[in-house]
């Protein structure tokens, strides 16, 4: 698989089961010299599993400024550069978005790898309405909480919320203030052994 310089593949990774990575991805992946990912670590698995070795660049929110920098100098370099993020498709709730800015400004072709989505992934199994709004990680704050799900209250398109499990309750507990008589389902460790959904 031949792929262009001066492009960088946005390729999307497994969300649990590394088998759900697809062909394309792997080809891509394979045929990159520099794999920007969010942790190194992390990433590292995939691609021991995978059996690819590749430089690494780790771009993360603390460091995005700094790394694209650096990023911009490979695509001068002709070198060919693809994005991951820890799971699923880069950039929904991930950084890169300051990277993926730059490399449109600076004319740099942006080609996706389309793959495994937690969002899809959920959505495609809760037998709520195809019509959803997808907002992403939740403010913390509960002040900020509430003016957020008010607003989104008045939607009755299917909404998904990333939340951390730590967090669940505090979540659920606010959410029947505004979506009493609402459906809902809580995916948990998608596509992973301890997989689950409570509705």
């Amino acid at each position: 698989m031949k792929l262009s310089n001066k492009s960088l593949y946005i390729v999307s990774t497994p969300i649990g089961n590394l088998d759900d990575i697809t062909l394309r991805a792997i080809e891509v992946l394979k045929n990159s010299d520099i794999i920007i990912c969010e942790d190194t670590r992390h990433s590292i698995k995939l691609l021991n599993h995978l059996k690819i070795k590749k430089k690494l660049i780790s771009c993360h929110k603390f460091n995005e400024k700094k790394q694209t920098i650096e990023v911009i100098e490979h695509f001068n370099q002709g070198k060919i550069l693809s994005l991951i993020s820890d799971a699923g498709t880069p950039l929904l709730s991930d950084p890169g978005r300051l990277l993926l800015n730059e490399c449109i400004k600076k004319k740099i072709n942006i080609i996706p790898i389309p793959g495994v989505s937690s969002i899809t992934t959920a959505m495609s199994v809760s037998g709520f309405s195809d019509k959803f709004l997808f907002y992403g990680f939740l403010p913390k704050t509960e002040n900020e909480l509430n003016k957020v799900l008010k607003d989104l209250s008045k939607y009755s398109f299917s909404l998904i919320f990333f939340i951390p499990a730590i967090k669940a309750n505090f979540y659920l507990n606010t959410f029947k203030n505004y979506f009493s008589g609402r459906k809902i389902m809580v995916a948990k460790e998608l596509t992973k052994i301890h997989e689950f959904f409570y509705r």
